[in-house]
């Protein structure tokens, strides 16, 4: 059955939230917490101003998820968007899924006028940079780096 792609709702937050405990499980700096995941999901679908979550649906099922957040750009003069949390569940990749979703969210990008996608990932996840870099990505020379303030 081929997914289809949309945006998340409300009622898809328990398998948005399994999702981002398999990703954060995968990378090397998160570690899932599903009221952490579940609480931020909320606050995501309720103003699709700031961001918004994008899925692939098979059978009625989340198969597989990506989101992208917006802000404003003083080098690129407007909008612009980080994309974040792209996992597709296990039983599922390989199939293109992920690619295909990637592709429905750049596409999504630039119909809300982004004139930028950045995003990170891990610096040993060869296999998404590839994906990310066929998509036409390229990388940065900028350094990620974080203050917890917490």
């Amino acid at each position: 059955m081929k997914p289809a792609f949309g945006t998340a709702a409300a009622a898809d937050i328990p398998a948005l939230v399994e999702l981002l405990g398999i990703l954060f499980t995968q990378e090397a700096e998160l570690n899932p917490d599903p009221e952490k995941q579940r609480r931020a999901l909320e606050i995501i679908l309720r103003d699709d101003e700031r961001a918004r979550i994008y899925v692939a649906r098979s059978g009625g099922q989340v198969i597989a998820m990506a989101a992208l957040h917006f802000t404003t750009s003083t080098a690129e003069g407007g909008k612009v968007a980080w994309f974040e949390d792209c996992i597709v569940r296990p039983e599922h990749r390989r199939k293109g899924i992920g690619k295909t979703l990637l592709e429905f969210v750049i596409a999504q990008a630039r119909a809300e006028g982004a004139l930028r996608v950045m995003l990170l990932t891990d610096g040993d996840n060869e296999s998404a940079q590839t994906l990310y870099r066929k998509s036409g990505f390229s990388d940065s020379a900028m350094l990620a780096m974080k203050l917890l303030l917490r």
